[in-house]
């Protein structure tokens, strides 16, 4: 009730006695907006790109559907302009079809032909009444953008149509105006020469059609994006000190909270299960339609939805922190990014509007000179043609649609690309580095395997797991974490000392307590360095020795587990044509058998970060494209060295920021959505960039006239732009078909 009044801590307000609550400061998201084919061009307002003239669109995407002003205008135009511009055509194709009647050539009683000649004087004036608004008014946004380029120097698209327009409006409204100045040989029955209002009007309607459609494909380009930010709830279940319930709003949720998730709902943020447990379905995030189980301590992603169980949750990140958060921010860092391949592009475009200004212009000349009579109309014609049908829109958009596209379908699939360059080079990978922990296996040591002494006697295993409490060594976690499942009670350990690089010793309920390697053990005189022991068939597994009261009781294996899908996935690599190469920090014996486990045959072990550097240099310095994998910190160096870094999801944030590429659910599988995407992203473009310049190679000549001298025919301004808008159009729907392909 007092906004004034601010306090420091909660309270009751000094001037109504009401409690004090929270000041939530209100956020304000400024919307910016850029150029899908110059990312560079950033503009606080929407408008037209000030190289290309294209609209420009929203830089972040929002959950709700924006309401896109351009396409509301463009589409009021198109409608005004279709409405006027039909009766021209019209008039047009009467002329066309009974001259004599439109210009005044029968004659049969003198009324009759007074009538019809003054029906003749009067047409070009009804033309140029419908033509004016048409081009002048519904054509104006096209006339600005085609005056900015020329302010800046930088022709594009809208030069060409404002030539074209332009040019073919001019002539006929001085040919309307003041007929007399052109020859006796360009004027027709009527006394009036050939006007071309409903050329310039119709190629402004279809121009602006063309627009319409273009924008609604291009806003359909970020249902990818939108689609991921629909998937988070709206709000969350907070748990409170006292043991109450009461839901709030997202945004107040506070790292730290603990929330109640049921069954059936969303979970809210990212964050540990602290209580009771469920399976998740990830499918959103992941691509992965198997629901994963989450149990105590197991790690929970916003967005993702519970199915039967329920569970508490402690949130641990929130708002732009959450995975969705940065899932959504690197795709639309994606979409904004340039491919190598789109200097092919910009380096056409740069020439292309010249060049055809060019082309347009030896057209005009030629037909004037040589051509037919009337040959000033037919060269204006023709060259107004060939600057309509060259319009290089489906050229400038046939590499950002299919990236837009393409990156957005990938994040579907749990493939987050942070760059378009990692997409295109991703297809030309031949050698694969990867890390092993965290990468092939889980990351995170779990008990293998327990001698048959521990494993039939539970105090022995229970005394084992106690001391164990008190080391914050990974392998000790593993044996309590295992204890724990199994139902052990555990003890507290005293005189507790740790026996560096060998173990660990104590006393457990008066006890006398060791565990560790097989030095230890030879230490205490219990075993022998050169005794054999099982380790229980875990590739790379470690074995941990117990001794209780002066006498050795058994072993544990502790192994980092292959993730599931690693064996598969690299079969599908190596089938692919991919070299394998791992790097390892790992110890030898433990780097060779996840390789013989796993069919590797390269592999270097005890690898510090620099290593992995070197390596990955000598591999391109062979000519290899290589791509590396990894997680952790250590590999950041490799990662962003490499050709494609590709970052485990699961893995840390520094590994995420130096990669191209990062897989959401953290196994080499993604690899492959990976490639698939890439494969057809580029694909893709390749087939845009095909029709943008075969369009172009057929139609300029065709717009020029020469097949008229064999077969008589000529292209029409107005069937010029009609192919031209279809252009741009058929590129943008090429690129939409990214959003079905299968990874």
């Amino acid at each position: 009730m007092c906004p004034e009044v601010r306090e420091s801590r909660p309270g009751a307000c000094q001037s109504c006695g009401m409690a004090l609550e929270p000041d939530v400061p209100v956020t304000t998201t400024r919307t910016e907006y850029t150029c899908p084919m110059h990312p560079e061009i950033v503009r606080a307002e929407p408008g037209a790109c000030p190289i290309c003239g294209m609209a420009l669109e929203p830089r972040t995407v929002t959950a709700a559907a924006e309401e896109n002003s351009e396409l509301r205008d463009m589409t009021r135009r198109f409608w005004i302009g279709a409405v006027l511009t039909t009766p021209l055509l019209a008039i047009a194709m009467g002329s066309m079809l009974w001259p004599h009647a439109f210009m005044g050539g029968f004659d049969v009683v003198r009324g009759d032909r007074y009538v019809v000649t003054l029906w003749s004087s009067i047409l070009p004036w009804l033309e140029f009444a419908l033509a004016t608004p048409v081009v002048l008014w519904c054509g104006l946004p096209f006339f600005q953008r085609f005056w900015t380029s020329l302010l800046n120097r930088s022709p594009n698209m809208f030069t060409l149509i404002g030539l074209g327009t332009g040019v073919a409006y001019v002539y006929s409204v001085v040919a309307t105006i003041a007929p007399q100045i052109f020859p006796e040989s360009m004027r027709g029955m009527g006394g009036y020469p050939d006007v071309y209002f409903e050329a310039a009007a119709a190629i402004t309607t279809l121009v602006l059609l063309g627009q319409v459609m273009e924008l609604r494909a291009r806003s359909r380009t970020s249902t990818a994006i939108r689609a991921l930010l629909d998937l988070s709830p709206k709000t969350a279940r907070l748990v409170t000190a006292e043991g109450t319930e009461k839901d709030i709003s997202l945004e107040h949720v506070k790292p730290g909270d603990q929330l109640r998730v049921r069954p059936g709902e969303k979970v809210p943020v990212d964050g540990v299960v602290l209580e009771g447990g469920s399976a998740l379905n990830e499918s959103m995030i992941t691509g992965e339609s198997i629901p994963v189980e989450k149990s105590l301590g197991s790690q929970v992603i916003g967005a993702t939805i519970n199915t039967t169980g329920s569970f508490v949750m402690r949130a641990e990140r929130v708002g732009a922190e959450t995975l969705l958060a940065r899932i959504v921010q690197l795709v639309g860092q994606a979409q904004r990014s340039r491919a190598p391949i789109q200097r092919l592009a910009d380096r056409v475009a740069a020439w292309f509007v010249p060049a055809v200004v060019a082309v347009a212009a030896v057209t005009f000349v030629a037909w004037f000179l040589i051509g037919p009579q009337p040959r000033l109309a037919h060269a204006l014609v023709n060259a107004v043609a060939v600057l309509i049908i060259a319009c290089p829109c489906a050229l400038g958009l046939a590499t950002p649609m299919a990236i837009m596209v393409g990156t957005g379908r990938g994040a579907h699939g749990g493939v987050l690309v942070k760059n378009a360059e990692a997409l295109e080079v991703m297809e030309k990978v031949d050698t694969l580095v990867v890390d092993k922990t965290g990468t092939l296996t889980e990351g995170k040591p779990r008990l293998f395997s327990v001698s048959k002494t521990l494993e039939d006697d539970p105090e022995l295993f229970r005394l084992a797991a106690s001391i164990e409490r008190a080391s914050e060594h990974p392998m000790g976690a593993a044996i309590v974490e295992a204890a724990v499942e199994r139902g052990l009670r555990l003890s507290q350990p005293q005189e507790f000392r740790s026996v560096p690089g060998k173990g660990i010793q104590g006393v457990v309920d008066g006890r006398k307590i060791a565990v560790g390697n097989l030095a230890l053990m030879a230490e205490l005189d219990l075993l022998q360095t050169g005794t054999g022991f099982s380790y229980g068939n875990a590739p790379g597994g470690t074995p941990i020795f117990v001794a209780i009261d002066g006498k050795y009781v058994g072993n544990f294996t502790v192994a980092d587990r292959l993730k599931p899908s690693t064996p598969a996935a690299l079969r599908d690599l190596k089938a692919y044509g991919i070299r394998i190469v791992m790097l390892t920090g790992d110890n030898e014996t433990v780097a060779a058998a996840i390789a013989q486990e796993l069919g590797i045959d390269e592999f270097e072990a005890e690898v510090l970060p620099e290593k992995k550097l070197e390596v990955i240099r000598k591999l391109q310095g062979q000519g290899r494209v290589v791509a590396m994998a990894g997680d952790g910190v250590n590999d950041a160096p490799a990662l962003a060295q490499a050709d494609v870094g590709i970052a485990m999801g699961t893995g840390t944030d520094v590994a995420m920021e130096s990669a191209g590429i990062t897989l959401v659910k953290g196994d080499l599988s993604g690899i492959l959505r990976a490639r698939k995407l890439s494969q057809a992203t580029m694909r893709n473009i390749r087939q845009n960039l095909f029709f943008a310049f075969i369009y172009n190679a057929i139609g300029v000549p065709l717009a020029a006239g020469v097949l008229y001298p064999v077969f008589g025919l000529l292209l029409s301004p107005i069937f010029a732009a009609a192919a031209m808008s279809f252009s741009s159009v058929s590129v943008i729907t090429n690129a939409l078909r990214l959003r079905q392909v299968k990874l």
